[in-house]
């Protein structure tokens, strides 16, 4: 099993772009749960995305049910069934980054576990990036190049395929 990220409070500042000082106080307020280790704390990288998914700002969170096939294991939620790498078992949570995502016009042959066909609900344009909502029965948010998305001629009502691996998505309790 892969060890854990520790952030030292600095690092976690930098992170997020707060001071160090913010840090201390989120995680003496319990904002932000914490490991302390003799006088010092360090924030895991599962502590940070709970802290993200409890206060919205991560995308793409599910309430998801762990089970089994076989070998492998897929939380599904509401019918999806996400491939995943974890030991976790029962009712958990799941998050996707949206620029761990990749959109394509066609299903291909690939290391990633995650395969979803959907339908473009929407796109929203900035000046360097495009978020497309891909529903695949849930909403998923996928971040992309405008350059891509001009390429691929993305628009409404297209069919895409999300594409994602199973390690790319955070389970937590």
């Amino acid at each position: 099993m892969q060890e854990e990220v520790l952030y030292t409070p600095e690092e976690l500042a930098n992170k997020l772009k707060l001071s160090k000082y913010t840090i201390y106080e989120m995680t003496k307020r319990g904002d932000i749960s914490a490991h302390h280790i003799g006088r010092s704390i360090r924030v895991s990288q599962t502590q940070l995305d709970l802290y993200l998914m409890n206060t919205g700002k991560a995308e793409n969170v599910f309430d998801g049910e762990i089970i089994t096939e076989g070998n492998l294991k897929f939380a599904v939620t509401n019918g999806v069934k996400i491939s995943i790498s974890t030991e976790l078992e029962g009712q958990v949570k799941i998050a996707i980054r949206s620029e761990d995502i990749i959109i394509g016009k066609e299903a291909f042959k690939s290391s990633a576990r995650n395969v979803h066909k959907g339908v473009v609900e929407d796109v929203e344009v900035d000046d360097i990036s495009v978020k497309v909502l891909l529903n695949i029965g849930i909403p998923l948010r996928i971040l992309i190049t405008k350059a891509s998305m001009i390429e691929m001629d993305i628009k409404k009502g297209d069919e895409f395929y999300a594409i994602f691996k199973a390690m790319s998505v955070v389970v937590l309790k």
